[in-house]
Order: structure tokens, then C-alpha cells, then sequence
């Protein structure tokens, strides 16, 4: 009779692998499912569906799986936050997405520290920063050391800035101190009807102030994507918030020392646009929108725009020109006449230093009458805030092209990229009117004795008005001088610009040594 098997023994092994996948499973299922099941019911996606969406299939690292962090007498693994490194349509970025199920995504000193170890590597190795914020703030239990956390975030990205883009997507709640990490990035994705930002939460607003207000009117997307500027983009939902952080990190580099990679070029370099040349022919005082002239220029007529809802006056956006990505800064006649603003000289003031940071052509579309007057504006620092965008320009060393469409007064020309500031090629179409103030204006000051002697005053006015455009408003004054390198054919703008973008490609330009210059915030 034929002795039976002895069992096999368990590889010692193997029981330490079980318990490390079992770890592993506690930590991702972060709140439970019930609490996953919470965010659903609430119209948005947990943490890990959020990063399994924005990027590529399979390339998500995840860091710090098991740090644990305290709180209301227990600690979680994972603590709120889910960190690490993957592919973003095949490049690679660091990330951390707040785990809303694990305590409201509240910050304590552990998550701090997993947040803190995502930005130095992303700065260590020139990546770029998602962050995906969902967190009701400080976690009170922590205390102080929760808010030294907040800190420490918040040199990080300061640190970062201008070394690595930075994007930061709004999509739940966002409060108090915890507001200032996203406000430090690049860029603010938000969804509309789920994204909040504020200081202070509606409650204390009424306690303090007696205002009533809602989390939607105090701090929505919609407000803040028009009224505060605080938002770039508005997202429908959070997969469409995803595929505009996927469609802007196309524009952009991996960091400061980079360029953006160039694509197969779309469209012929040499096309030419009768739009174009209609806008140019038409009645200067006739409002357009500055996208018609955006987009005939632009690779396939693609433009992606950035802030749009907000100082509507200016536009700033990316586009590729013969595959290269360029930054745009367009006024826009559609709204306020195209005049500069507060808001519009501050919108287009960052996204003018953004594209310096990161060595992104600027190409700069003028059709402005000057600043929008108005005791609002003189007592809300026009003067201040309008220098922003001087200092913008002067101190951008990318190169730069301009093109003045139809009006350019005042000073208003001069801050929008001429070359007195720093223009490298200004360009103007037949139709530009180049002058310290708009002729009707001029000639009421220059010619008003000779108007109210005249035996026919209002043919006097055209007259001195016609002698205004040709003496002292024409493209050719300025071309005389030096100011306009070139006056074009309306049709021809965009391989007139293509061909200037070539020839500065490898331009170089010499700061004089100096810790940094003071811009008046």
C-alpha cells in the first residue's frame, strides 16, 4: 500500500506577498465604498478614476501608497491624497489627485509631506505638475501642523514656477488656505456646478459681512471664470476638464530649459486668407471678432483659447503656426471697442510672462483705441495694473511679432508688443491707424479755430480729419521711421508671420545680472 503525499508546504514567501497585496487593496479603496459611492451621488469621480481618465492606459506609478496620517483617533493609509508619476499622451508629469472619500480630501501633515515629495521630484526632474484638488482644507485635528503643511506646498510651487508648467483642476470644494496652492500654478481648470473656491465659506460670509451668498455665487466656475479671472478654463464635466488639460499640455513644454516640440505641419506655410483681406477693408469703426483674424492664421484654424470668459476685451490663447506652438495676444474691437482694461491688462500680463517662462513665440494682433476711461478704472489702479503689461513685454526675451490690424492710440500701441518695448518684427496692414489719439479727437484740439472759421465747418472737420490720416495717422509714418518693419497685404499675414518666427527662432537675448526687477503688483 502506497504511502499518501505529504502536503506541500507554503513558501514563506508567499504569506508576505498576500500581505502586502492585501495592504495595498486596503489603501486603494480609501474611504470604502461607501464613500466612493457619496462622491458619486454627488457627480464626481473618486481619485483614482479621476487619474485613470487624465492619463495614458496602465502608466500611473503610484508613491506613498502606505503613509499614514492621524486624524479623529485612527489613521488611513493613503492619508486623503493619491501621488505619483505617469504619461499624459506620452509624456511624462507628476500628479497628486485629493482623495475626497478618505476625510473631505482635508490636509493633514502626511499628506502634506506626499504632496511636498510629488513637486520636488517634478522640479528634480523638469516634469510638469497635475493636481487634481477635491478637499474641504485643513483637517482641525492637526492643527498648526496642518497649515505649516499648506505652507510647505505652497513654497513648493513657487519654486516650481517658471521651471515646470503647473495645472491645477478645481472639482469639488476648495476653501480657506487651501485656495492659494492651486492660485500659485500655471493654469485653473474648474466644472461647472461642482467646483467651489473661496476664502471664507458662505456661512461666515453672512456671519461677518450679512451678505447672502451660496457656494455657486460665491465662488462657482461660472463667477470665477468671468468675474475673478481665478479660472482659465471651464469644463462642461470633469472628462471634459481632463481633455483640455491633455489638449493645453500639447502647447507647452516638459520645463524652462525645453522647447515645445513642433508638429507634422497641418496646413501650407504660404496659405494665403480673403478673409483677411475683407477685415482689413472694412469700415475702421465696424466691431469683428479678433478670432476670424485668430483663426485664418492659425494651423487648420485651431485655436485654443485661454480665459475666455473673462476680460473679453483681450484675447490670449495657443495656436500652431507651421507646426511650432505660439502664444497669442489679440484686442478684441467685439468688446469694450478692444480698449485695454484692468482686467484685460492683467490677463494678458501673465499669459505674456507664462510664455516667456517656458520659450513660447509671442504674437501680438493690435487693434486698439486705447484704455477704457472711467473713474472706476483710475480708482481700481489702472495706472498699476495697466504697467503690469508694459513690464510683461519689456522684460520677455521670446521672440516676438506684431501686427497692428486697424487702430493702435495712444498708449495703448505702446504697451502691445511695439517696438519700442521690445517689438523684434512689427508688421501693420494698410488699414492700421497709428496716432496718439484717434483723428475726430485730434483734429477737435489741432484744427478748431480753422473748423469754427470755416464758411463750411463740418467739410472743414473731414477735411482736417483727412489730413490727419495721411499726415500724422498713416502706417507710413511709422514705417518711416523705423517702427513698422513692414506694411503687408492683409492676405498674407500668416506666412508673413511664419517666415518672421523662422528667421527669430534662435534668437538670444542677455539680462544684466540682478536678483529680479520689482513689478508693480
Amino acid at each position: 500500500m502506497m504511502e499518501g503525499k505529504k502536503p506541500r508546504r507554503q513558501h514563506p514567501l508567499t504569506g508576505k506577498l498576500e500581505d502586502m497585496r492585501a495592504r495595498r487593496r486596503q489603501a486603494m479603496a480609501g474611504g470604502g465604498p461607501e464613500a466612493a459611492a457619496r462622491q458619486h451621488a454627488a457627480g464626481k469621480l473618486t481619485a483614482r478614476e479621476r487619474l485613470d481618465l487624465l492619463l495614458d492606459e496602465g502608466s500611473f506609478e503610484e508613491i506613498d501608497l502606505l503613509v499614514e496620517g492621524g486624524g479623529r483617533g485612527r489613521s488611513v493609509p493613503g492619508d486623503g491624497v493619491v501621488a505619483g508619476f505617469g504619461q499624459c499622451n506620452g509624456r511624462s508629469v507628476c500628479v497628486y489627485a485629493h482623495d475626497y472619500t478618505v476625510w473631505s480630501g482635508t490636509l493633514g501633515q502626511a499628506q502634506a509631506r506626499k504632496i511636498c515629495k510629488v513637486l520636488d521630484l517634478a522640479l528634480q526632474s523638469g516634469l510638469p505638475v497635475l493636481a487634481l484638488c477635491d478637499s474641504a482644507g485643513a483637517r482641525l485635528e492637526e492643527g498648526v501642523d496642518s497649515l505649516g503643511g499648506y505652507g510647505e506646498i505652497f513654497s513648493r510651487h513657487v519654486k516650481a514656477s517658471g521651471h515646470v508648467p503647473q495645472l491645477s483642476a478645481i472639482l469639488g470644494p476648495c476653501a480657506g488656505g487651501a485656495v492659494y496652492a492651486p492660485a500659485l500654478t500655471d493654469f485653473v481648470f474648474m466644472v461647472d456646478g461642482t467646483s467651489h473656491m473661496y476664502l471664507t465659506a458662505p456661512e461666515l460670509v453672512a456671519g461677518v459681512t450679512g451678505e447672502s451668498c451660496d457656494p455657486e455665487s460665491l465662488g462657482g466656475a461660472a463667477m470665477h471664470s468671468s468675474r475673478s479671472g481665478v479660472c482659465h478654463f471651464l469644463a462642461g464635466s470633469e472628462q471634459d476638464c481632463f481633455r483640455q488639460m491633455r489638449e493645453l499640455l500639447d502647447y507647452l513644454p516638459q520645463n524652462y530649459r525645453e522647447r515645445v516640440k513642433p508638429v507634422m505641419p497641418s496646413d501650407d506655410p504660404r496659405r494665403t486668407s480673403e478673409v483677411l483681406g475683407g477685415i482689413s477693408e472694412m469700415d475702421p469703426k465696424r466691431p469683428y471678432r479678433i478670432h476670424e483674424v485668430i483663426w485664418e492664421l492659425a494651423d487648420g484654424h485651431r485655436f485654443l483659447e485661454v480665459h475666455k470668459g473673462f476680460a473679453r476685451n483681450i484675447v490670449t490663447g495657443f495656436l500652431r503656426l507651421n507646426g511650432e506652438s505660439v502664444g497669442v495676444v489679440a484686442n478684441n474691437p467685439a468688446y469694450l471697442s478692444g480698449a485695454l482694461d484692468i482686467s484685460a491688462s492683467e490677463k494678458a500680463a501673465r499669459f505674456v510672462r507664462f510664455c516667456d517662462c517656458f520659450n513660447i513665440p509671442l504674437v501680438s494682433l493690435v487693434d486698439v483705441p486705447g484704455y477704457w476711461p472711467g473713474m472706476e478704472q483710475e480708482f481700481n489702479g489702472i495706472i498699476r495694473k495697466g504697467a503690469k503689461l508694459v513690464y510683461a513685454y519689456c522684460q520677455a526675451s521670446v521672440p516676438k511679432v506684431t501686427v497692428i490690424l486697424r487702430k493702435a492710440y495712444g498708449g495703448a500701441y505702446e504697451v502691445m508688443g511695439s517696438k519700442h518695448i521690445g517689438g523684434d518684427i512689427n508688421l501693420a496692414w494698410p488699414s492700421a491707424e497709428i496716432a496718439v489719439m484717434g483723428p475726430a479727437r485730434a483734429v477737435d484740439i489741432l484744427c478748431a479755430e480753422r473748423i469754427r472759421n470755416a464758411p463750411d465747418p463740418a467739410a472743414a472737420r473731414d477735411a482736417c480729419i483727412a489730413d490727419y490720416m495721411r499726415d500724422c495717422a498713416s502706417p507710413y509714418q511709422a514705417a518711416r521711421h523705423g517702427y513698422i518693419d513692414e506694411v503687408i497685404d492683409a492676405r498674407e499675414t500668416r506666412p508673413k508671420v511664419i517666415r518672421a518666427l523662422q528667421f527669430l527662432c534662435h534668437k538670444q537675448s542677455s539680462r544684466s545680472a540682478k536678483k529680479h526687477g520689482n513689478i508693480p503688483f
